[in-house]
């Protein structure tokens, strides 16, 4: 499955513990990360300094649903239920 245009969700649900730029402590769940653009798109995708984690997220419909909004409340499940 290809990453949906527009959704972002991986960008928001996540709590992440790694630094990211301009977030030396990682990100909350639920916050969104300062590198999501306006259109919802990674502005640091594919370059050095995004985080690990980000970079091995594969898009998935178990985890991303039919839609963003799916999305959202599949990897907030997830997040919560991983806690």
């Amino acid at each position: 499955m290809q990453c949906r245009e527009g959704c972002g969700a991986c960008c928001v649900a996540p709590s992440i513990s790694s630094p990211i730029p301009g977030m030396p402590n990682g990100k909350p769940a639920g916050v969104a990360c300062n590198h999501l653009t306006a259109e919802r798109r990674c502005a640091i995708f594919g370059l050095p300094e995004r985080p690990q984690v980000c970079a091995a997220f594969m898009a998935d419909e178990q985890v991303c649903g039919s839609s963003a909004e799916e999305a959202l409340r599949i990897l907030g499940w997830w997040e919560q239920a991983t806690a």
